[in-house]
């Protein structure tokens, strides 16, 4: 079953319980679910949800992924897709598909976002995308396990780096917190 609109909702204001002085950054998110938009949808064009996978190990690293398309080191994650219940099903299922560690090998730490990550996308003319949104949910999963078959089709390359090594300063104060 996909992901509904409720869904999105409920987490947006579970996530805004726990940090509300960042209500008015996701004004833009909330005004396109009162507008009934697909945030499901990639043909959402005015800005459409993702999500994203902060995997941390025992030793307090967290995975980054060389993004083969943009050539940067990222962190796991991607669109959602129709067999996704939940978003942070979504945020386990890209991970899994793009570092090869099974599931089962990981787990959520909460069922909140530690993160929610409003970003500008540029144009794809080879893909007819115009320039547009993605509204991040970003998860942290934690695990004992090691790469797996990295998805070449996307990915170039993954490596355990530190969580200082994060680049969104928000993320990487939550994280650094979580993981003391």
């Amino acid at each position: 079953m996909p992901i509904a609109p409720h869904h999105i909702r409920d987490t947006i204001d579970d996530y805004l319980d726990a940090h509300p002085e960042e209500k008015a950054r996701l004004a833009p998110v909330l005004d396109l679910l009162d507008a009934e938009a697909d945030l499901t949808s990639r043909k959402e064009f005015r800005g459409h949800a993702t999500a994203g996978a902060v995997l941390a190990d025992p030793a307090g690293r967290v995975l980054h992924i060389r993004h083969l398309a943009l050539d940067r080191w990222l962190l796991p994650g991607g669109h959602i897709e129709p067999e996704d219940a939940r978003l942070v099903d979504a945020a386990q299922r890209e991970l899994t598909e793009e570092t090869g560690i099974p599931a089962s090998a990981v787990a959520p730490a909460e069922l909140c976002p530690v993160h929610i990550d409003v970003h500008p996308i540029p144009a794809n003319d080879a893909k007819g995308e115009p320039e547009h949104q993605h509204f991040d949910f970003r998860f942290l999963f934690c695990t004992s396990a090691d790469i797996g078959e990295i998805q070449v089709e996307e990915v170039t390359a993954a490596a355990w780096r530190s969580a200082d090594s994060i680049e969104d300063e928000t993320l990487r104060r939550r994280i650094v917190r979580a993981l003391r």
